[in-house]
């Protein structure tokens, strides 16, 4: 077999390994009788070629397949911004009806890309304004310090809102639940601590402790009336 082809062989192992190899086993049956000194030197060629060819097309299998793990990884929402229109810009909601809105339940939880904080409320929700600020973080009324961890605060202004229903001639305590709540509590991981900064003159504020300034996102739902705000988590 001559240099020529040798050549055409190993270009055609390229599109046909296997077939290649085939073919090649029976040339070294049918040119068994020809002398070792004819056949040795194409059958090296040869084999050099091949081997060449399949040794590529397993890197280039391989490569494909990382690329293609690499690439799937980041699709498991299916390409889906779970925050979509976040930002760190406030955002400010008007009341949905007179009178003061009645916290009953705070609860912290995370979700796939996002931690939750929920403001829910026993009759009506209130309107608001949620924005990070600065340090110091003061209580309302008193003006006493207020610790939140976290390298960044967002604070939630309610108003009207209060924990206390004042309707009644004795008062009734509706908000029954701590003042300061543990994000890691709840599995959430960049929310640091929910903690409540105020509750004076139908003004009740919290303040969310988070790792650091994130995008976050205000909802409205109904049925209980409830206030919400996500924060991203990734």
């Amino acid at each position: 077999m001559d240099d020529g082809r040798a050549s055409a062989a190993a270009a055609a192992a390229a599109k046909n390994p296997r077939r290649a190899l085939t073919r090649l086993l029976l040339s070294v049956v049918r040119f068994s009788a020809y002398p070792s000194a004819v056949i040795r030197p194409a059958l090296l060629l040869l084999l050099v070629g091949l081997a060449l060819v399949v040794t590529g097309c397993e890197s280039s299998s391989s490569e494909s397949g990382s690329g293609t793990t690499t690439v799937a990884a980041p699709t498991q929402t299916g390409g889906i911004d779970p925050l979509e229109g976040a930002d760190t810009t406030p955002v400010e909601g008007a009341a949905e009806g007179t009178g003061t809105a009645l916290l009953e339940r705070v609860a912290v939880g995370r979700h796939e890309g996002f931690d939750r904080v929920v403001f829910q409320f026993e009759n009506l929700r209130p309107g608001y304004k949620v924005q990070y600020v600065e340090r110091p973080i003061v209580e309302d009324g008193s003006g006493a310090p207020v610790d939140v961890a976290g390298g960044a605060v967002l604070a939630v202004r309610m108003e009207p809102a209060s924990g206390f229903d004042l309707a009644t001639d004795e008062g009734r305590l509706v908000y029954k639940g701590p003042r300061r709540i543990e994000g890691s509590d709840a599995g959430a991981s960049i929310v640091r601590e929910v903690v409540r900064s105020g509750d004076f003159e139908a003004v009740l504020s919290w303040a969310i402790g988070v790792e650091e300034q994130v995008d976050f996102r205000v909802r409205e739902l109904d049925n209980p009336a409830r206030l919400v705000v996500d924060l991203r988590n990734h």
